[in-house]
């Protein structure tokens, strides 16, 4: 089943509990709460022949890949017990309520409240760029809980239902045209104590955890979305012609796809050391961030180059008799057009933390470079 024939939330629901069925969901998760046990390996080479076929994901990633493992590693045994299988089964959507106008890359920085008021906290502030945001029933949430301490002591972290009264979901429309994601303001919303994931104050710790899944996990898979688009531009270049020659013959172009062929193997095989090391030490650690800057700043260049060789052809939305094929495949942009994707792909190197940030955690954390003291 190709990704664009999924339109609706009820057919993304059904194809997610196909791929359940057939045991192809949180199959690193342990058995005793519904997955597999598998391996590493074995759950990338599945992600990867998904995406070799084009086959769409589960309905519930967020779900799936950040609040289920966060949950398991964190969370209480109740907490896992109420919310794993929905989770599994997509009865329950996911998004992550992190970001906000002025916390994103500095996401310590975050200024929305979840005040203690002895079996429940009181929860106002906002937040944006929540994915999946207006399908979501649950959301998995980081608030200052104490103000008197060091800003990433003071923050914890709360499962937080999104239907109640107390929140107010607003779709965001993209420069791509799409709304994936979405604003959320908190007035006087509710979280009960038992869905404070650990203890007070530990928010920033299980933060760390959570990011480094979004930014690490799915590095294989992407490098075959890219193959595709890849294959697709070689095509492309094939087809078009320049004073009478495909722009194959070009020796410019020949140099510009080379590299960037090049590149798209080094990235696959970062992707693989970073299974590797993932396989010898569960949990994906700073080196996650060495993957998801390459895989993000690799993807703005790749469909910078696109739009370059394929000219106006590039910004066409349909396919048309005489061009190359316009619908492509890649990780971030299902199913897209050349123009949607080029557009998709200056987010990558913002969310789940911007390149910036990723090149200060290599540095600190891989590099252990010493920091440049502050000049007053």
């Amino acid at each position: 089943m190709p990704r664009e024939a999924l339109r609706t939330l009820a057919e993304r629901r059904a194809w997610h509990r196909e791929l359940y069925g057939a045991d192809y969901v949180g199959m690193g998760w342990p058995r005793a709460y519904g997955g597999q046990d598998a391996s590493l390996i074995r759950q990338a080479i599945v992600v990867d022949e998904m995406a070799r076929v084009n086959a769409p994901p589960p309905i519930n990633d967020l779900g799936i890949g950040i609040a289920g493992p966060t949950l398991l590693a964190h969370g209480s045994e109740s907490q896992r017990q109420r919310y794993l299988n929905r989770i599994l089964t997509a009865d329950e959507i996911w998004c992550q309520l992190y970001s906000e106008p002025d916390a994103g890359s500095d996401l310590a920085s975050l200024g929305t409240r979840a005040d203690d008021r002895g079996d429940v906290f009181i929860v106002n502030g906002q937040k944006v760029w929540t994915s999946d945001g207006p399908i979501a029933d649950r959301g998995l949430l980081l608030a200052r809980t104490n103000r008197a301490v060091p800003k990433h002591r003071g923050i914890s972290c709360f499962l937080i239902d999104m239907r109640q009264p107390g929140v107010a979901v607003r779709a965001l429309q993209q420069i791509t045209g799409g709304v994936e994601f979405s604003e959320v303001r908190f007035t006087d919303a509710i979280v009960h104590r038992n869905d404070l994931v650990g203890g007070l104050g530990q928010g920033w710790e299980i933060a760390r955890t959570t990011l480094s899944y979004e930014r690490g996990a799915t590095a294989l898979a992407r490098m075959t979305g890219y193959r595709a688009a890849v294959n697709e531009l070689l095509a492309a270049t094939r087809m078009l012609r320049r004073r009478g020659r495909a722009l194959i013959d070009d020796p410019v172009v020949r140099n510009h796809l080379g590299r960037i062929v090049a590149e798209l193997e080094v990235n696959r095989y970062t992707a693989l050391r970073m299974l590797s090391s993932m396989q010898r030490n569960p949990g994906t650690g700073p080196h996650a961030s060495m993957v998801k800057l390459s895989y993000s700043e690799f993807e703005k260049r790749l469909f910078e180059l696109a739009l370059e060789i394929l000219g106006p052809y590039g910004q066409l939305l349909e396919d048309v008799p005489e061009g190359p094929r316009n619908r492509i495949v890649t990780y971030s942009g299902h199913g897209a057009t050349w123009a949607y994707a080029f557009l998709w792909s200056r987010a990558g190197t913002i969310y789940a933390g911007s390149s910036e940030i990723q090149r200060n955690v290599i540095a600190d954390r891989v590099l252990e470079l010493p920091r440049t003291p502050r000049v007053r």
